[in-house]
């Protein structure tokens, strides 16, 4: 499809099927909805700036208590997409920048056999906007509690060894091994 000089709006809408494949490969436990807006503007030079937002519902596994959890998630898209042949360019003018004061820019995405493919930027943007470690507000991590017994720590063995050294040898070695010549 032709992007019209005036660009174009699209909402998308992912069905069963794809939320089922979103939470497969995302490591979700569900993906209850997941919905994205989009305007796409046509740029000089063959570029494309595409801007929105994804928003999902996703189901997650508390880290901390393991219990099922939901988590809202609203993401903004802000992109610029280019030829391919146009990257290395852009990109260089993105390295100048970061060697100066000024925001720097993300470098632009590549446009492939002509094509943008809008529902993977969304799926994209979606896994970048979920928690790694999600947890419920109220989790609080309380590791086990043991009393401590003075005796279990990484150096009782080495202590035991030295008890065991003083307890067999009374007074200091000879500095010469027995058993050897001229014993």
């Amino acid at each position: 499809m032709q992007i019209p000089d005036t660009g174009l709006h699209r909402d998308i809408e992912a069905d069963q099927a794809a939320r089922e494949a979103m939470a497969e490969v995302g490591g979700l436990r569900e993906v209850l909805s997941a919905s994205a807006s989009l305007d796409v503007m046509p740029k000089s030079g063959g570029r494309v700036h595409v801007t929105g937002h994804v928003r999902a519902r996703i189901g997650q596994t508390c880290v901390v208590t393991l219990d099922p959890i939901e988590n809202e998630l609203d993401e903004t898209i802000d992109l610029i997409f280019a030829p391919p042949e146009q990257i290395p360019d852009l990109s260089e003018l993105v390295d100048e920048a970061a060697e100066s004061d000024a925001e720097i820019p993300d470098p632009p995405e590549p446009i492939v056999n002509g094509v943008i493919d809008l529902g993977r930027l969304a799926t994209d943007a979606l896994f970048l906007a979920v928690d790694p470690y999600p947890r419920r507000p109220d989790a609080v991590f309380q590791p086990p509690v043991e009393a401590a017994d003075p005796n279990d720590h990484p150096f009782a063995a080495l202590k035991a060894l030295r008890s065991d050294a003083k307890a067999s040898t009374p007074g200091k070695p000879s500095g010469k091994p027995k058993g050897g010549e001229g014993d």
